[in-house]
């Protein structure tokens, strides 16, 4: 059974940085894509950023030049460095790995809040 943790989230000023980290155990990593969502009081779910084994990344719209997603597969763990945030990206971020075939497994979340 995969079971992935998040830490890192905390509170943060705004045009502050913030470093999560995505622990998987439990099975295979490196295989698969990794992604990181977020989910704001009363929103949807939504993505933040994924990379797959090969590191190609996507980000939304809202990450791009702010977020980085990256991955270390010998260690099984998923980061995301979070740059110049907003009160707006106060959220629950998520961890994320996808299996075809099996579907998604996710973290307990990580409550990131920015705010002066």
């Amino acid at each position: 059974q995969v079971q992935l943790v998040e830490s890192g989230g905390g509170l943060v000023q705004p045009g502050g940085s913030l470093r999560l980290s995505c622990a998987a155990s439990g099975g295979i990593f490196s295989p698969y894509a990794m992604a990181w969502y977020r989910q704001a009081a009363g929103k949807q779910r939504e993505l933040v950023a994924r990379i797959v084994s090969g590191g190609s990344r996507n980000y939304a719209d809202f990450a791009k030049g702010r977020f980085t997603i990256s991955r270390d597969n010998a260690k099984k763990t998923v980061y995301l460095q979070m740059n110049s945030l907003k009160p707006e990206d106060t959220a629950v971020y998520y961890c994320n790995q996808f299996r075809p075939l099996i579907g998604d497994y996710w973290g307990q979340g990580t409550q990131v809040t920015v705010s002066s």
